[in-house]
């Protein structure tokens, strides 16, 4: 991790530990105990498992309300269906699951908050794909109760967008300010062990300076998971969605500003390498000849007349960063992201609370 902001592809250090707005005191910590990764118990894997183990009892009868769906197929949607339906059977099972779910959270919130990283964390917020669901809200309510019922002083509460856009939005809080001087949108990249998502987000800065109304103008998603490209192919895939948005936003009278914000998994070197924790992307993003950033800027040295400039750092950190126009009231906080693992960082906001 960067200790301080540097000048590499650009403008900043990857990974950096200072950002304009927060200090980053820890991301993608890997805590384990006797069964493994933490993280493995409470990601969207896990909830499938426990989802499925409540549903055995009643399909060696033949009474499950769910038939002959794996539990791995079953969407949010008819799970949040299930909570207000009439068929009390298929409402336990789900309540069921989100209990266990909540403790296996609840458990693993309880080890993060006892680092020293973690120290004085006033608030956390939970994303990736898992919060975006009544199931997922009652899931993280229920892991709030469980944490303040055993003493700890924090609240736990889903991020404000939607999981898609949060880490595409946060992207804007790796730039400095002045690159937002005449522009009104940047490139964002959200790059995932099962999607690659990439998008215009509009800062909006007119209506909100501190980036509160920024959105997602226009995002593409490749679930890369499906392909099994190899890297170079990935990248090359990841070039293209970028050019195709940029045309569209030009066309569309935006103002793209000379930036791209990444949003990576695993721990981020200040030269955009990838120390470790990429192992769900396509082909090996750990390698010392690869350089994500480096191969983006050879691909697209220019936007509109000036030099591209890109910032990469890890996943959860982005998708954190978004929350920082609505989390000026604590001093410290966290976020938690439920997706293929668990994303997890740390922040002290630089003024402050305020």
């Amino acid at each position: 991790m960067a200790d301080e902001t540097i000048t590499t592809t650009g403008i900043a250090a990857h990974g950096a530990s200072r950002l304009p707005s927060v200090e980053i005191d820890s991301f993608n910590v890997e805590l384990k105990d006797e069964q493994g990764f933490l993280g493995d118990r409470a990601n969207k894997a896990a909830f499938r498992d426990i989802l499925e183990k409540w549903r055995k009892p009643l399909r060696k009868s033949g009474e499950d309300p769910f038939g002959n769906e794996p539990s791995e197929k079953i969407s949010k949607k008819e799970l949040d269906a299930v909570l207000t339906d009439d068929d009390p059977r298929a409402a336990a099972i789900v309540h069921s699951a989100i209990e266990e779910f909540s403790q296996e959270l609840a458990h693993v919130t309880r080890r993060f908050l006892k680092t020293k990283a973690w120290e004085k964390t006033e608030r956390i917020v939970v994303g990736g794909g898992f919060s975006d669901s009544r199931l997922g809200e009652v899931a993280i309510a229920r892991t709030e109760i469980i944490i303040k019922a055993e003493g700890f002083k924090v609240e736990i509460l889903p991020i404000v967008h939607d999981p898609d856009d949060a880490g595409l939005i946060g992207a804007l809080h790796l730039a400095p300010s002045w690159i937002f001087e005449g522009n009104d949108s940047i490139l964002a990249v959200d790059i995932g062990g099962t999607n690659i998502r990439c998008g215009v987000v509009e800062t909006c800065a007119k209506k909100s300076p501190d980036f509160s109304k920024a959105r997602v103008w226009k995002s593409s998603l490749w679930r890369h998971v499906d392909d099994e490209p190899s890297r170079a192919d990935a990248v090359k895939r990841l070039v293209k969605m970028l050019k195709d948005l940029t045309a569209k936003a030009e066309k569309e009278g935006f103002t793209l500003a000379p930036f791209i914000g990444i949003a990576c998994p695993g721990v981020i070197e200040r030269d955009g390498s990838i120390e470790k924790g990429a192992q769900n992307l396509p082909g090996n993003w750990e390698s010392s000849k690869f350089n994500l950033p480096a191969s983006l800027v050879d691909a697209i040295p220019n936007i509109g007349e000036h030099d591209t400039a890109i910032v990469m750092h890890n996943d959860g950190v982005v998708q954190g960063l978004s929350q920082i126009p609505f989390i000026k009231d604590v001093k410290r906080w966290g976020v938690l992201t439920i997706g293929t693992g668990l994303g997890n960082a740390r922040f002290t906001n630089r003024n402050g609370k305020g």
